[in-house]
This record gives structure tokens, sequence and C-alpha cells, in this order.
């Protein structure tokens, strides 16, 4: 769906998440998918930048349908529609993690790793760990041939579900020595610096 296009079709539920950073609107939408039938429509405004890339992972990794969003303004409007009780898929966390404790000792250590931070662009100019790369979640897939096979990756946001997002997309497509950092920049009390 393009960013001008008006949608010609019913949306049965709208979700007001406005204002929310990650991960709410991704968890006010799967408790919104509850209240709907099979088929239905629900329509999510949402103004956190990430939220597209959150909205289509969240969709791929449960198995309800992304339609498209509509941009108006400061307003992301995602349109997903909730798939059949045969085509959901279980939702799944990424098994591999390092805590904030254990990424701080490790940027202590002389071994070579690359730390990923798949926020958007502004949450990374904001505050950031000096040594993380920025690549955001919704560009990750353009950008794997940059990344290296030789060495660990570490994935990071805010909250540590837009990084699960990440590891899961890195992890099927073949890196292995990926890990997501839980729980996020949220709770980092190690360097950080900004523009």
């Amino acid at each position: 769906m393009s960013a001008q296009a008006r949608p010609n079709f019913s949306v049965d539920k709208v979700l007001d998440c406005k204002g929310l950073a990650c991960p709410m609107p991704v968890v006010r939408t799967k408790k919104a998918m509850e209240q709907i039938a099979p088929g239905q429509v629900i329509e999510v405004q949402a103004t956190d930048k990430g939220s597209l890339a959150d909205m289509k992972g969240w969709a791929n990794n449960t198995g309800h349908h992304y339609l498209g969003s509509i941009q108006e303004g400061d307003v992301m409007r995602h349109f997903l529609r909730k798939a059949s009780p045969q085509e959901t898929k279980a939702e799944t966390k990424y098994p591999h993690t390092i805590t904030n404790e254990e990424l701080q000792a490790r940027l202590q250590s002389p071994e070579p790793f690359l730390l990923i931070d798949v926020r958007e662009p502004a949450e990374y100019a904001f505050q950031r760990i000096p040594a993380a790369k920025s690549i955001p979640l919704g560009v990750l897939e353009q950008h794997l041939d940059e990344l290296p096979t030789d060495r660990d990756m570490f994935v990071i946001c805010r909250s540590g579900n837009r990084s699960d997002l990440a590891c899961q997309l890195l992890a099927g497509k073949g890196f292995s020595r990926v890990k997501n950092v839980v729980p996020g920049m949220a709770g980092w009390g190690g360097p950080v610096e900004n523009q």
C-alpha cells in the first residue's frame, strides 16, 4: 500500500497507539487481535517511527497478515488482518541473549565483536553506546552483506523487542553468532555518547 493511497476496504477495529514507544504499539496490537475474528482487519495508528518495522516483524513472526501502511503527517496507519488459527504461529523469542552487564564487560574485552543498534536514527542520535553501529530494523536486511560472519554480533534497541526481531531475521539469514542485548538501552548504565 503506498504512502498516499487510501484503503478501499473496511476496517473492523481502530487502535490508537499514538505517543507510545516500542514495545507498546505491538503489545497493544497483540491484545486487540484477541478481540477480533480471523479475517478481520485492524488499523493501528502510531507515531513511533520504528512501528513500521515492528508491525511487519511482529506479523511475520505470528502469521498475521501485514497489509500495508499509510503515513499521514506524523501518524503511521498500519493495517493488519487477523490470521485463521491454522495460519497463526506461536510467537517465539530469540533464545540467545546477553545482559547489559555482560555487554558492558565485553566492551572492555579485546575480543572483536559488532554491536548493532536497530533503533530509529533519532533515537540513536540522542543516546548510543560508543561502539554501536546504527542499522535500523527497517533497513537491516538491505545491509546483510556489510555484516561480518567471523565474530560475535550483539543487537540492541530500547527494550529488547525490536532487537529480538532483528536477531531472528539475522539467524534466519545464516548468522550464527548473534545475541540479543536485554533489557537494552532503557536499562543501560554504561558509557553513552550523543550528537
